[in-house]
């Protein structure tokens, strides 16, 4: 089994050494991931100049671009064969409801989809990495799983508890929740007197029930949703066609 491996907390994040290291054992992997910490991406590539791969002292390759620009250059300009599988973390902090949209941990897992390969987002639901390795030996049991009956490609998001690996529940289907809007931006000033901004906090969660993703970490379970790209509005698209 061959692996492809990313992620946008940057090359020495430790829950990227920690995938790495449970993946290896299981499949051949290569790590290909940002320069730096890129949270926040989403799904960006960069167009304005030229981007450098180069190889660090650990194996990995990194690249001053963000996490899509990683699973692109992967995927088109190193090696011969496509990977079976490209995962992407484990983030620091979870990825859950809206965040998805701005996530450039699941935007590395998207663009492997794109491309018509199975992909998987790991993330773990409180930043810090305590427990990491305990994520790391779950994101193996999910990879083990192969989740063969599935139609391919697919992408899934997975939220992992901080948590001992003897205390982490059993991995639960979930859907994405909701959160309110973002806390405002924090003004500040620069050292030269300038008005800057900070972008806020995250909203509270709105839509944490049961069946939610959020939800299901809070019991100490992992989350896993299936994810999909397409973001037409059916039912508007319906009624539009009935106003033109």
């Amino acid at each position: 089994m061959r692996i492809l491996i990313s992620n946008d907390d940057g090359y020495l994040a430790p829950g990227l050494s920690a995938l790495a290291d449970a993946l290896s054992a299981i499949a051949d992997i290569v790590v290909v991931a940002p320069d730096s910490n890129r949270s926040g991406a989403s799904n960006s590539l960069t167009l304005d100049r030229p981007l450098t791969v180069q190889k660090a002292a650990n194996g990995f390759h990194f690249v001053n671009g963000t996490p899509t620009d990683c699973v692109h250059i992967a995927l088109t300009a190193m090696g011969d064969a496509p990977p079976d599988l490209v995962v992407s973390g484990i983030n620091n902090g979870q990825n859950m409801g809206d965040d998805t949209l701005y996530s450039g941990t699941v935007a590395a897992a998207t663009e492997a989809y794109l491309f018509g390969i199975p992909a998987i987002a790991f993330s773990q639901v409180n930043a810090g990495w305590a427990h990491v390795d305990a994520a790391a030996k779950v994101a193996r049991e999910i990879v083990e799983r192969r989740f063969d009956k599935l139609e391919l490609p697919f992408l899934f998001n997975v939220n992992i508890p901080n948590l001992p690996y003897e205390e982490i529940g059993p991995l639960t289907p979930s859907r994405l929740g909701r959160r309110h809007q973002a806390e405002p931006v924090v003004r500040s000033t620069d050292p030269r007197g300038r008005e800057i901004f900070w972008i806020g906090a995250p909203g509270a969660c709105r839509d944490a029930g049961e069946g939610t993703d959020f939800h299901t970490t809070a019991q100490g379970k992992v989350s896993i949703t299936p994810l999909q790209i397409d973001l037409t509005h059916k039912a508007q698209l319906e009624l539009l066609r009935g106003l033109v």
